[in-house]
């Protein structure tokens, strides 16, 4: 005899469960001697501002290493039902309609992690964070050395390779963005652009374990990267190629543009068990006048608007929320963030315990997120930068 009657569900089942839920995501059962039935049991309530909510069991062998060999040959998940469905990148445009606008960040990848040493021969390695001063000699880095440089000393820059010749000087100014800064503040000989284009390399993420190459230089950067400034890319976009932007505006699409300059942050782990604790890195965003227009023209017509990208989720949120359509954003999206802009969300899978995995469990719910990874890992998709994508919507929506 089963419980039919959730009102009742309580009262039968209560031997063995005490205050079990009336709700329908039970996470197992237990046998009710006195009754001869299967009774749900309750499962724990997961609480969201533990760091250990967002964790799950990812091997190893599914953090993409390379790309697909076209951009548009990931697979996507498609996050939107109760159920998990298995699709394809290509498949995309079936799901949208005429009126709908896709959010895409336009910003470019800098080659922007430098090696050299200091004038006793010890190792550097740089990581421009940004570029300060009108002038582009300046810029605030990370750098990873054996022992921390002084004010005043000298760095000697260089390709790691040796494939050029040219070499640059760099002093060290102090700290930055204060004197108890976590990163440095360098003035180089040269404008940075050129010392990053004759020197530089790919930063590629720490969990990518090959050097950059030439393929990277191409498949790090989106096909529409326009405003140089991240040290990391919006990977959801690595994903579209020139022909899929072209059909989707065809079949009535808009595709409107932000800019936000992801940091190397966006790697940085979360230290606190609390999440309510962490700090949030900074980064630039920018929404243009005609991006504005172009929401709020969706949003008269009842279209769909679709943030590409958890970067573009922040630049939206941020200008909502600030009412700033330029400037720097700190915004930290947990579970119960109330969404101003996003209805959908194009993302690539995110690291564990990562703020990224926190945004989208505001965004979907956290328990379906949960369940989304879990079927993700089970199937064998390809996980972080170079890996497939997800497709959600916003729980309200």
């Amino acid at each position: 005899m089963g419980c039919v009657n959730p009102k009742r569900r309580k009262a039968r089942c209560g031997a063995l469960n005490r205050e079990v839920s009336d709700g329908n995501d039970w996470a197992a059962t237990r046998r009710d001697v006195g009754m001869g039935q299967l009774c749900p049991a309750p499962r724990p309530a997961v609480n969201l501002h533990h760091l250990d909510a967002y964790d799950y069991a990812l091997p190893s062998e599914l953090i993409a290493q390379s790309p697909a060999v076209q951009r548009r040959d990931a697979r996507l998940l498609d996050g939107r039902h109760a159920t998990p469905r298995d699709t394809w990148f290509t498949d995309l445009p079936t799901m949208l309609r005429s009126g709908d606008v896709l959010v895409l960040n336009d910003t470019q990848v800098l080659k922007a992690r430098l090696w050299g040493h200091k004038a006793s021969g010890g190792k550097v390695e740089l990581l421009v964070e940004r570029v300060l001063g009108e002038a582009g000699l300046e810029a605030a880095v990370h750098m990873r050395v054996s022992r921390k440089p002084k004010v005043g000393e000298q760095l000697h820059v260089a390709s790691l390779d040796g494939a050029t010749k040219k070499a640059y000087q760099a002093t060290v100014l102090g700290r930055w963005p204060d004197s108890d800064g976590a990163l440095f503040h360098l003035r180089f000989d040269a404008p940075l652009a050129e010392v990053m284009a004759n020197v530089g390399h790919v930063p590629l993420p720490p969990y990518i374990q090959h050097a950059d190459s030439e393929a990277d230089q191409q498949r790090y950067q989106t096909v529409f990267a326009k405003h140089p400034g991240a040290v990391a890319a919006p990977t959801a976009a690595l994903h579209f190629d020139q022909d899929m932007l072209q059909g989707l505006q065809t079949q009535g699409v808009a595709l409107a543009y932000v800019t936000l300059h992801v940091g190397a942050g966006t790697f940085a782990p979360v230290k606190t068990a609390d999440v309510r604790h962490h700090t949030m890195h900074s980064e630039w965003y920018q929404v243009p006048e005609a991006t504005q227009r172009c929401l709020a023209q969706c949003r008269a017509r009842g279209g769909r608007v679709v943030a590409v990208g958890t970067t573009s989720v922040r630049t939206l949120e941020s200008w909502a929320y600030t009412g700033q359509a330029q400037g720097e954003t700190q915004l930290f999206i947990t579970p119960g963030f109330q969404f101003q802009w996003v209805d959908w969300l194009v993302t690539n899978f995110h690291l564990p315990k990562s703020t990224l995995m926190m945004l989208v469990s505001a965004l979907a719910g956290h328990d379906h997120v949960m369940q989304l990874y879990a079927h993700a890992v089970a199937q064998r998709y390809r996980f972080f930068s170079y890996g497939d994508a997800m497709l959600l919507q916003r729980a309200s929506a």
